[in-house]
């Protein structure tokens, strides 16, 4: 039987002559071809009815893919490097790839519906021009993450919680080809030496990869998505993240200069969060962002971006976050922004803030205020230097005006739950005062999302006397509703 033959047979209503093709490899050939409902074997195969389904969709699954490939394979020969001459532009590419598959598909002279027709083309562009069966997910906007375990298993976050895609790879040499596209439009590679890679897509979403030997049970791709409109702070209030009093005293504390780092743990929104807090910052200022891989989506004209680069195929050529941070030094930058601080870089931008550089912003990993100190103090250990804990604890509290934490609860949603003032030293601890807490005493609702919001703790702090100096004014409510007590430390 035939390509087309098969497909024709897909669509006819299987009569009682037609064994349908699951039950040609069940064991018990006595068993009839047709049963009652009963639970199926496998997840992925619909429950059987008390009837003959009219539709067989694993063959013509299977032998639309085999025309997939074909399909492909031709466009591929008769294409070859035009798909690779940058003279074209995406539009025209895209016109190039259809106008072909189009004639590739004709000159199969395959019966396919109209419906058959488009998902065959729009399969084949997406493996020519996108990411294969990613495609629809990065396509689609409620999914904000992409989780591949291997060809066979991915898995997408929607609204916070995390579900099991139907979405799959034809092989590991297919997930393969789709992680070395992505990763070699950024400049990067990934093979056997360097097994895993950190990259971006076009959009600015975050990648990163890992294959085998290192992934045992397949390759890896994690993807995290960027909206392609940048949230801004009306859309973080709109979310629950922020309140507007909160809002209000984070634009002013950008516009004092004050030097500020996000803490949160991982997926909490750090980066969004620091591109909100870069729109504050005033037109006509020289911004540097310094990111491992570029996410930040600034909407000043004055920007400069940094990206760290990795070692080449012959282990040279590497430039850190920390070389980066030590050269924006020499870029008569007004503010320094650092995607994340992960190492010895930390003692740098430290310095920077310390010595002229005010209204820095980066993020940290940590999971309270207290910790992002404790958090700091290490990372700059790591520099090397063979430095006192009270000069390191000195430093951070000369440098660090705010932190702002970032917490995923329990329902999916991220909410800022402390805005804390490190005031100083108090003999070998760094102070710090909480301006805004989340009240997590209101509970739940019916749905087990929180009710609570971030309240004002009734204390104002220090940094406030800059606002009064500088002319930036806050509403009176802003510290309103004392939380007696809890912003205390």
């Amino acid at each position: 039987m035939n390509l087309a033959e098969r497909l024709e047979a897909a669509r006819r209503p299987a009569g009682p002559s037609v064994v349908p093709a699951p039950e040609q490899d069940r064991p018990t050939p006595s068993r009839p071809a047709v049963e009652p409902a009963t639970p199926t074997k496998s997840a992925s195969q619909p429950s059987r009815q008390s009837k003959p389904s009219a539709q067989q969709p694993a063959p013509a699954r299977d032998a639309l893919a085999k025309l997939k490939d074909r399909a492909g394979s031709i466009l591929f020969e008769r294409l070859g490097n035009r798909l690779l001459d940058s003279a074209l532009t995406e539009e025209q590419l895209h016109a190039l790839v259809q106008e072909e598959l189009t004639q590739v598909v004709e000159e199969e002279e395959v019966p396919l519906s109209k419906e058959e027709r488009q998902r065959l083309i729009r399969g084949v562009s997406d493996d020519v021009l996108g990411y294969g069966p990613l495609q629809h997910l990065l396509d689609d906007e409620n999914v904000t993450e992409i989780m591949v375990n291997g060809p066979n298993m991915i898995y997408v976050e929607h609204n916070g919680k995390l579900t099991r895609s139907g979405v799959r790879f034809a092989s590991e040499e297919h997930l393969r080809k789709v992680i070395e596209r992505i990763v070699s439009r950024v400049g990067r590679r990934i093979d056997e030496s360097s097994p895993l890679v950190d990259a971006r897509l076009a959009d600015g979403s975050r990648v990163n990869a890992v294959i085998p030997p290192l992934a045992v049970n397949g390759s890896s791709l994690t993807i995290r998505k960027f909206a392609t409109d940048p949230f801004q702070v009306h859309d973080l209030i709109g979310f629950g993240t922020l309140s507007p009093d909160m809002a209000e005293l984070l634009d002013a504390c950008v516009k004092a200069r004050l030097n500020i780092i996000v803490s949160g743990g991982t997926g909490t929104g750090k980066t969004t969060l620091l591109n909100v807090l870069s729109s504050f910052i005033p037109e006509g200022e020289r911004i540097v962002t310094i990111e491992d891989a570029v996410e930040l989506q600034l909407q000043q004209d004055h920007v400069v971006r940094l990206e760290s680069r990795p070692t080449n195929i012959e282990g040279k050529g590497e430039i850190t976050i920390r070389d980066l941070v030590r050269n924006s030094l020499r870029m008569r930058p007004d503010r320094i922004v650092v995607g994340e601080v992960r190492g010895g870089e930390t003692l740098d931008m430290l310095q920077a803030m310390n010595t002229g550089h005010d209204g820095s912003l980066s993020t940290v990993h940590s999971n309270s205020p207290r910790d992002a100190i404790a958090r700091l103090e290490t990372l700059v250990l790591m520099a090397g230097m063979d430095l006192p804990l009270r000069a390191v604890r000195e430093q951070i509290a000369a440098a660090v005006d705010v932190i702002v934490q970032l917490t995923r609860l329990r329902d999916g949603t991220r909410r800022v739950t402390h805005v804390t003032e490190v005031q100083g030293m108090e003999g070998e601890i760094v102070t710090l005062q909480d301006a805004f807490v989340f009240d997590y005493s209101a509970g739940v609702d019916s749905n087990g999302r929180f009710l609570g919001k971030p309240v004002a703790t009734g204390v104002r702090p220090k940094f406030t006397d800059k606002f009064r100096d500088l002319g930036i004014e806050l509403s009176p409510s802003v510290f309103g509703s004392p939380l007696n007590g809890r912003g205390d430390r």
